[in-house]
């Protein structure tokens, strides 16, 4: 198996409580393996890991050029390719595990394929963000439906609770078993239902007020903190001491609330980015703890390990670029329970990676 030994975690200032606990990785340029059937990816907007750590991917198949799908036309173009099914799972080698989505009886798919998570009962939640998807649907791991919570259509805003707008993330609490929706591409909320019936719960803005859907200002960095959420709320994950955290994309920042929407704190991380901003996606360390949380950057295109308790930059990884362990438009990241890394890219990126974990060891 290749790994690229030349690309690590890249350490910036740092506290000495931190100094010698750093995670450190190394690409591995082998994973995922060729896809089978002739298949090909599109543009990869969604991964997590579930409790086996199989890696779960969703994609745009979608968005191929005429090229990347030449081999669909009649008469064929070219020897390869025809796009993957949405929901592709991988296991820790990059081998393809299986593959399924798409319409299907009794729901509606999207227009635009964007996020997923796998609960703790083990269910499958994707969501899209195309211009008329308002909704999540769950899912067994077999692709079996299970059900969907709002409808597609024109948007509403952020005060209508029978539907969303445009949602770009989800996580259940194990604890209440509901379902936490960033919400989203259209609306300014994370909101929150039931993960079983899909009742509607409660809902909230930044700094745990009512959201609202006038216009705001553009993001200024020498500006006062934005008074609400921009578009997207791209992330909203939930730690194992009950905080919920959220990517205020554009803003630049993340918010932390309790699970009732009350507000904790927030911090700006790379502050100056304009453009798509700097918070497109977290996960947590998997260390007792959750020490650290990593943050996808879609702008700036790196990947940064953040103390969970401040917010603090204590490295980075990757930078703009085609090769292994770089990134054009790293949308989303996961971890698994040995620290390894998951990245997935959109725009014209349409690829997963992963970086090993290389210490030091967990605790």
């Amino acid at each position: 198996m290749k790994l690229v030994p030349s690309l690590f975690a890249c350490a910036l200032s740092v506290t000495s409580a931190f100094a010698d606990d750093l995670p450190k990785f190394q690409v591995d340029a082998s994973w995922p393996k060729t896809l089978p059937n002739n298949w090909i990816m599109g543009q990869a907007a969604g991964v997590a890991v579930d409790a086996q750590d199989h890696i779960w991917v969703i994609q745009r198949p979608r968005t191929l050029t005429d090229d990347e799908k030449a081999a669909t036309f009649n008469p064929p173009r070219a020897k390869c390719c025809v796009p993957a099914p949405p929901v592709l799972v991988f296991d820790q080698d990059g081998s393809l595990l299986k593959a399924w989505g798409g319409p299907g009886e009794g729901y509606d798919w999207f227009e635009v394929e964007h996020g997923i998570n796998i609960d703790h009962k083990g269910f499958v939640w994707v969501g899209g963000n195309g211009n008329n998807d308002g909704h999540v649907l769950k899912f067994t791991q077999e692709g079996k439906f299970v059900l969907q919570i709002g409808k597609p259509g024109a948007q509403t805003g952020s005060a209508d609770t029978t539907r969303l707008g445009r949602p770009a993330d989800t996580d259940v609490d194990p604890i209440t078993n509901e379902v936490f929706i960033a919400d989203g591409y259209g609306n300014h909320r994370v909101i929150v239902f039931d993960a079983d019936t899909g009742a509607y719960k409660r809902h909230w803005g930044a700094y745990g007020k009512p959201p609202s859907d006038t216009k705001a200002p553009a993001y200024s960095p020498a500006g006062p903190p934005p008074e609400q959420f921009a578009n997207p709320v791209h992330c909203v994950k939930i730690a194992k001491d009950g905080l919920v955290y959220v990517c205020d994309r554009s803003n630049d920042r993340i918010q932390v609330f309790r699970k009732d929407g009350t507000f904790v704190k927030e911090f700006f991380v790379a502050k100056e980015t304009l453009a798509g901003g700097s918070a497109w996606d977290l996960d947590f360390w998997p260390d007792a703890k959750q020490t650290f949380l990593m943050n996808a950057d879609g702008t700036n295109d790196e990947v940064r390990t953040l103390v969970r308790e401040t917010g603090e930059v204590v490295s980075t990884l990757g930078r703009k670029g085609r090769n292994a362990g770089e990134f054009h438009y790293v949308h989303n990241i996961a971890v698994d329970s040995k620290g390894n890394i998951y990245t997935t890219e959109v725009d014209t990126g349409k690829r997963a990676q992963k970086f090993r974990y290389i210490g030091p060891p967990l605790k």
